[in-house]
């Protein structure tokens, strides 16, 4: 493909941690180079190079409007790029197909979930739509619908489940197969503080395996309390990517480290809404 014209390039960049004496360096989950999206006018992606680490909880953090959906998109394999190469575990999103889709689980933004089958019921369509042996998805549906705290709810219909409810069962969906990697788009948007803690749990015990987390995120106390590896999106470019601790720096929290990076100023002069509040 050809790269749309745009020479700017990222504002900083963070070496990756070197590997320890007589250790080699950790494989990477994700790799991205020279990655491009518009639509129609307007620039979504803007050549983004990206290296992430296997084995880390990774949060893609920025504005809204930074194009961490539209990314997210196209390293799933969901939107097909304007131009740049993806590869998953290892494998070319778009020349392999099949090879990555196997190793990844998706939790995508806005989830659409059938609302007329049951939470039992999904588990298990997708388990052997996957290939699995039934005896082995009903185990797997089992514990799954029990640690996210599903079980007494498992033979309802989808339609009648809230927002944190369907949030779990998409999680339970993308974890079914045992994915090398796993992507969760906004995964706490809407859900309430006991779901939360609950997916957290799971996300930490699946990191801890050895797995790989990678969810974009515009909340940066969450991001800083999970992750141990950062990458700031804003306007379509990486500001920065690397360890927490070096995305951070010098900054009292990753909130004020992210805010210097995007350029974010306060209300501009002037426009102090004169007219908002007071007597009436």
């Amino acid at each position: 493909m050809t790269v749309p014209g745009d020479s700017n390039t990222a504002t900083s960049r963070i070496s990756p941690i070197p590997p320890a004496p007589g250790q080699a360096e950790r494989p990477a989950a994700v790799r991205v180079r020279g990655l491009w999206k518009r639509f129609g006018e307007q620039v979504a992606v803007s050549g983004i190079d990206l290296v992430l680490p296997q084995g880390r909880f990774v949060g893609l953090v920025g504005p809204n409007g930074a194009g961490k959906t539209t990314t997210l998109s196209m390293i799933t394999g969901l939107l097909r790029p304007d131009a740049g190469e993806v590869e998953v575990a290892g494998h070319d999103v778009w020349r392999d197909p099949v090879a990555v889709k196997s190793r990844i689980g998706v939790l995508p933004e806005g989830l659409r979930l059938f609302d007329r089958l049951s939470g039992r019921e999904l588990l298990t369509y997708l388990g052997r739509l996957r290939g699995l042996p039934e005896a082995e998805v009903e185990r797997r549906a089992d514990q799954l619908l029990d640690v996210l705290d599903l079980s007494s709810a498992q033979n309802k219909l989808i339609i009648d489940y809230s927002t944190g409810m369907r949030k779990k069962t998409g999680l339970a969906a993308a974890l079914l197969h045992n994915p090398e990697v796993l992507f969760l788009d906004e995964p706490f948007e809407g859900v309430d503080p006991v779901s939360a803690q609950t997916i957290r749990g799971v996300l930490e015990r699946y990191t801890e395996s050895g797995a790989t987390v990678v969810f974009s995120s515009h909340v940066m106390e969450l991001v800083e309390s999970l992750c141990d590896w950062v990458a700031v999106i804003a306007a379509g470019r990486i500001r920065a990517d690397g360890p927490l601790e070096a995305v951070r720096g010098d900054a009292d929290s990753l909130q004020n480290a992210f805010l210097a990076l995007v350029g974010a100023q306060g209300n501009p002069a002037g426009q102090t809404l004169d007219w908002l509040g007071g007597a009436r």
